[in-house]
């Protein structure tokens, strides 16, 4: 109420008394232990009084989906099945498909014209004529989301880039995937689309590599290019902090996909799947993550 005091509510309370006990002759250690009460009451501050968890978190992202990774029991959900551009998480399908097709990981693969004029505008450190492994290319693109890294996969796989993507596509049919699309290995068309609930199929099949597992969550990476030492870190902060224990992740940016970001993360002793697609900003994929762990928290904490 717009106003009150503590002290004034108490001396409101101590006039009501002393009224009440002129006219029925209660004895002096009945008011002051009635007073007493009353002012404890008063006093007391908001904030110590227990308060339930909430019944959602306030996610800000517009897509959002969380689940139970081992038995797939919704933990929370938002516009989750609208099919929306995905940006980079589309790396997760490109590993899948390069991991599942037996390819050398120590066969070197040349960074060429065709994978820079590809991935346009994009940022890279990869200059054209870079020779790497091909798993040093997917430690790139998984851990820090390397653009051209990623292309050079795709342009490498056995009959060249068209065949890629049609392995993509065919994977996403095969995992159940039935609103995705995938038109090329980085997640810079906008045609690489997918609903949160598709990318949960997607995180689980992925997180059942142990390779993709530890290129996805490595803080860091350091490559050789020419004499050139060049050391690549992760895009997503949260796999630096102790207090999380994330198994598998992926960050995802385009204009048209906005901020995006897919975790496969333990919370109070339980592996949940995190998805968030299109938050506005550049931290509120973090901040939205964070929020889901300390609501999941309060749950499991109010539970027992």
């Amino acid at each position: 109420m717009a106003g009150y005091h503590p002290a004034a509510g108490n001396q409101g309370w101590v006039r009501l008394m002393r009224s009440f006990c002129g006219t029925r002759g209660l004895p002096a250690f009945v008011l002051s232990a009635l007073l007493l009460t009353a002012a404890t009451a008063s006093a007391a501050p908001a904030g110590s009084r227990p308060v339930k968890p909430a019944t959602r978190p306030d996610v800000r992202s517009s897509a959002a989906l969380v689940v139970d990774a081992n038995d797939s029991s919704v933990l929370f959900a938002q516009r989750d099945d609208a099919a929306v551009p995905i940006a980079s998480i589309t790396k997760l399908m490109t590993a899948l498909v390069v991991l599942e097709g037996r390819q050398a990981l120590d066969e070197v693969v040349t960074i060429t014209n065709a994978d820079r004029d590809a991935t346009g505008r994009s940022p890279s450190r990869l200059g054209v004529g870079t020779r790497l492994s091909r798993g040093n290319l997917l430690h790139l693109a998984l851990m820090s989301s390397e653009n051209r890294a990623a292309q050079a996969l795709g342009r490498a796989y056995p009959g060249g880039l068209a065949a890629f993507v049609r392995a993509m596509n065919a994977r996403a049919k095969a995992l159940g995937m039935s609103r995705s699309q995938f038109a090329d290995p980085t997640g810079l068309s906008s045609r690489n689309v997918a609903t949160a609930r598709d990318l949960v199929k997607l995180v689980k099949a992925a997180s059942a590599d142990p390779v993709i597992r530890k290129y996805s969550t490595d803080e860091r990476h350091t490559i050789v290019a020419g004499r050139q030492q060049v050391e690549f870190r992760n895009t997503n902060l949260l796999v630096a902090r102790p207090d999380w224990d994330i198994a598998l992740q992926k960050t995802g940016y385009t204009l048209a996909a906005g901020q995006c970001l897919v975790m496969n993360t333990v919370i109070e002793g339980r592996s949940v799947v995190i998805v968030l697609l299109n938050s506005f900003g550049k931290y509120t994929r973090v901040a939205d993550a964070r929020r889901i762990r300390k609501w999941l928290e309060a749950a499991r904490n109010s539970v027992t």
